[in-house]
């Protein structure tokens, strides 16, 4: 049986390529854009995951918040930050995002576990 992280990854990665292999200019000018604006400039990279996390939960993506647990436990976020982004995500989106920081806390627990 595979890891939950593992099959999340895996997934998403085989319905990338899927979908940009369709070749459509429009989809992959949307990726493109979406890997640069998470590239270094004026703000780290770490920051600009948190606030993509902290976006992801106000807008209740699970997958997209998924996507940024996992580049932020990549770029070393500690627990600690993590909870204290989780913070501001419910603060800012209310308390109709607390089901997704239990989601968001159940894949953190995975990801830290390995």
């Amino acid at each position: 049986m595979s890891h939950p992280v593992q099959e999340f990854n895996d997934y998403r990665s085989r319905m990338n390529e899927v979908i940009l292999s369709k070749d459509n200019l429009v989809l992959k000018r949307l990726w493109n854009l979406d890997t640069n604006t998470y590239a270094p400039g004026a703000l780290d990279v770490k920051t600009k995951e948190l606030l993509g996390l902290v976006a992801s939960m106000v807008l209740r993506c699970d997958d997209c918040i998924k996507y940024h647990l996992g580049k932020a436990h990549e770029l070393g976020v500690s627990t600690e930050e993590m909870y204290e982004v989780f913070a501001v995500a419910n603060i800012v989106g209310g308390t109709i995002v607390i089901p997704h920081t239990r989601r968001a806390a159940e894949y953190w627990e995975l990801l830290i576990a390995g």
